[in-house]
């Protein structure tokens, strides 16, 4: 069974930064897709950034395009997410996910982390 576990979060000004991590185990192929996911308070959880491990496609959405890094080291099986630049509306619970195959952006995540809380306040 696929296990993932997400750490780095915290609580940061606007204009700070942060990098989260994302530590997968129990994989049985390598060609599999991670994502981060965002769930803002009294919002859905939405797709942020994902990357493939064989072809290394990644895709940001237009809220954090041009201020967030995905980056991934297959050997460790970890990804990670590095964000600049942070504003108040990036602040929820960051989860990260996980697919076999190499469909990014939105391929159907079967494996779930337990989430990181974001806060970025003033």
């Amino acid at each position: 069974q696929v296990q993932l576990v997400e750490s780095g979060g915290g609580s940061v000004q606007p204009g700070g930064s942060l990098r989260l991590s994302c530590v997968g185990s129990g994989f049985v192929r390598d060609n599999y897709v991670i994502g981060w996911f965002r769930q803002s308070p009294g919002k859905k959880r939405e797709g942020i950034s994902c990357i493939s491990s064989r072809e290394g496609r990644t895709w940001y959405d237009d809220t954090v395009k041009g201020r967030f890094a995905i980056s991934g080291d297959n050997a460790k099986k970890t990804v990670y997410l590095q964000m600049d630049a942070l504003k108040p509306e990036d602040t929820g619970v960051y989860y990260c996910a996980a697919e076999y195959g190499s469909n990014c952006p939105d391929p159907d995540y079967d494996y779930w982390g337990q989430g990181t809380q974001v806060t970025v306040t003033s």
